[in-house]
Parts: C-alpha cells; structure tokens; sequence
C-alpha cells in the first residue's frame, strides 16, 4: 500500500493511504464543498526496506460549494 502526501490548500501536510500508486488526481469532500490535488511527481521508497511508497499530490482547486439541490437540476433548466 502507498500513502498520498498532500501538499498546499487546507489539507496540507496530510497523508492518506492510497490502494492504487497510479493516481493522477484525488479529489477530496472537504466541509460543504470537495477539494482537487493533482500527482506531482513520481512514487518514492518504492524499495523493500525503506518505508511505504509515497506518492505527491498538491492542491490545485477547490470546485463550486456542493449542495443538496444541485441533484434536483437537470441540464438546460
């Protein structure tokens, strides 16, 4: 198993664990809206013996507040 290493926005310096290292993007629920982090690099400790892969992600946006009407809106309404 790898750990994401977050870096920049509101959640920076947080690890999460990730089940795959090939992610390019996380995006994360984060209070009433999501936040997106992007791969930044490569993995790194991918050997034996020198702790879990990490993977780097940094912030790039956070999208539009999500609420609960945005289901009930169809597209052209």
């Amino acid at each position: 198993m790898a750990i994401a290493r977050l870096h920049g926005g509101p959640l920076d310096g947080q690890v999460l664990p990730l089940e795959n290292d090939d992610l390019e993007q996380l995006i994360l629920p984060y209070s009433e809206g999501q936040l997106v982090y992007d791969r930044d690099g490569g993995p790194e400790h991918t050997g034996d013996d020198d702790g879990p892969t990490e993977v780097a992600f940094r912030f790039t946006e956070e999208p539009q507040e999500v609420t609960p009407d945005d289901d009930d809106v169809r597209p052209g309404e």
